[in-house]
């Protein structure tokens, strides 16, 4: 690639940013790219013939899955093989539409196809026949079907998705049936055949597309090199020639460093652009949208994070950079959409905390987070919490006396395996609480989630999840997890979910997202302690429904 051509004029002061942001100017349009890349490759290609293998290695496939006691039950996870990114997330006729990155035929990331599934109540899913899968060997989908979005285009469903072929990462789209259950590409693919070519970009890929003034307008996930990420804006009359616009916005990859939990990365993916939904804040204008994007360097995903800022004309002015889930890389590349009740629900991908041979020996990888509705908090950042309708499959409530120093929930009333907990506490300056799950007093092992308030009655508190004890496999990662989380005098209600090896908190409305791997298949305790200058107010338990009735298939065409 070549390097960016230098502007004919200086660009007019950037307005003031967040640190690793700065607000991008206007660009002038540049000639995108119209080549493709003429590389053979020598990769299966979809045929009946390999349908018919998919179909018979895939019931050994789902049977290993359905087998491991880590599998979750109330998340949703693909019927066996590899899941990541959540795709196409809407909702049309009253029916919500969970598209996702899925190989059927292993679980590892390789050729990636969209999966697909339907609910009407966000919480139990029906599997539906793959979506898109890779094409032949010269075409641009050729090594897979990456992640994308789904749009109503005058009443004809659109996907707009990221089509790979060997380094090449191009812009595609195909229109579905009415039910969404078959889908055509466009013969017409690439719709974008690359970036502008006087860009020296960090990839290229993952769509947010949005309907506007008469337009189509789309953010792609890209990085300027030497620069920092970007999401490069481009518009449409007919969703198939596109003009590019220029960089909404660019980060500043080496501030802060790499490593801390706000570095915005070489590159975004899956940017996704919305209005902030109010909820309980009155948002000014320069804070009224957030750009959401998952910070990625060099092959290694890193974290979710957004900016609040204002989104006007062709550019994004930053007002605060903030951190979406302090789980890192288990809350990753969320998608979001805004549904028949005006919620904004957002899904994220549950990355694997284990080795990839253990996931492939169980013949699945990756976790889809329960729905999340998305609002502005009081203090104007997004809050998230599970969607309502999760609390339908919450089973024989407990409510638990709590008592001072330490509580031992009885594991006769609640499946500490698979349970949803909420606490109501407040802490004084100094004081603690932390919640032991998935117990094992033979091995010794368990994940605790702890709440910490600083001596100075003005900090946040902090939201920890300790992992150095949750499994005796030293292979799995057990890498400590943070965030602060404000609160009114040391007020805070806890909610913490445990599907197996799948942990989602929230405190406050800040999230925390992990994975656990106990080794001792008993290890389904649940303790609370405390410190003396804390006051546990209430703790109710449910055990969680199964949201499967029975066995699953990967439903290839």
């Amino acid at each position: 690639m070549r390097p960016h051509a230098p502007a004919a004029a200086p660009a007019p002061p950037a307005p003031l940013a967040p640190p690793g942001l700065r607000a991008s100017a206007p660009a002038p349009p540049l000639q995108a790219e119209t080549g493709r890349h003429d590389e053979d490759h020598h990769d299966t290609t979809w045929s009946p013939e390999l349908s018919e293998t998919i179909a018979l290695s895939g019931a050994d496939l789902v049977t290993r899955a359905e087998s491991d006691r880590h599998r979750p039950r109330f998340h949703f996870t693909s019927p066996a093989g590899w899941l990541n990114d959540a795709n196409g997330v809407s909702q049309r006729d009253g029916v919500y539409h969970l598209f996702y990155q899925y190989n059927p035929v292993e679980a590892r990331h390789h050729r990636i196809h969209w999966g697909h599934a339907t609910s009407t109540d966000l919480v139990t899913w029906e599997d539906a026949p793959i979506a898109l899968e890779p094409g032949g060997p010269d075409a641009p989908d050729s090594d897979g079907c990456w992640s994308g979005v789904l749009v109503d285009d005058d009443g004809v469903p659109t996907i707009v998705y990221s089509a790979r072929r060997g380094e090449s990462e191009s812009a595609a789209i195909a229109v579905g049936s009415a039910d969404l259950r078959t889908w055509t590409k466009d013969p017409a693919n690439p719709v974008i055949a690359g970036p502008p070519a006087d860009l020296d970009t960090v990839a290229f890929r993952d769509h947010s597309v949005w309907r506007e003034d008469g337009r189509w307008r789309q953010l792609i996930g890209s990085g300027l090199r030497g620069q920092g990420g970007t999401a490069l804006l481009y518009e449409s009359d007919d969703l198939r020639s596109w003009r590019y616009v220029g960089p909404l916005v660019v980060g500043d990859a080496s501030d802060p460093a790499p490593g801390a939990p706000d570095w915005t990365g070489t590159m975004w993916e899956c940017v996704d652009l919305f209005e902030v939904p109010a909820g309980r804040a009155e948002l000014p204008p320069e804070r009224g949208h957030a750009l959401v994007f998952s910070a990625w360097d060099e092959g290694v995903t890193h974290h979710p994070l957004y900016l609040l800022g204002r989104y006007e004309g062709d550019t994004f002015t930053p007002a605060a950079l903030r951190r979406l889930d302090y789980g890192g890389r288990y809350f990753y590349a969320p998608q979001s959409t805004t549904d028949d009740h005006g919620r904004r629900v957002m899904f994220g991908w549950l990355q694997e905390g284990r080795s990839d041979d253990a996931a492939a020996a169980a013949g699945w990888s990756g976790v889809m987070s329960l729905p999340r509705d998305v609002s502005a908090g009081a203090d104007g950042e997004l809050v998230s919490a599970p969607v309502r309708e999760v609390e339908a499959l919450r089973r024989d409530h407990v409510v638990v006396e709590p008592r001072p120093g330490t509580t031992v929930l009885d594991p006769t009333r609640v499946d500490g395996r698979q349970c949803d907990l909420v606490l109501t506490v407040t802490l004084a300056p100094g004081a603690w609480v932390e919640l032991a799950v998935l117990v094992s007093e033979e091995s010794g092992e368990q994940t605790v989630v702890r709440l910490d308030r600083p001596q100075d009655p003005d900090l946040d508190l902090d939201l920890v999840l300790d992992r150095s004890a949750a499994s005796v496999d030293p292979g799995v990662d057990a890498t400590p997890r943070s965030g602060p989380v404000p609160h009114e005098d040391g007020a805070v209600t806890l909610r913490v979910l445990v599907d197996r090896s799948a942990l989602e908190v929230f405190a406050n409305g800040r999230a925390l997202t992990a994975r656990s791997y106990p080794e001792d298949p008993g290890a389904d305790g649940l303790v609370l302690r405390s410190s003396p200058e804390a006051q546990v107010s209430s703790i109710d338990a449910w055990s969680m429904a199964d949201i499967w009735s029975g066995p699953r298939e990967l439903r290839p065409r």
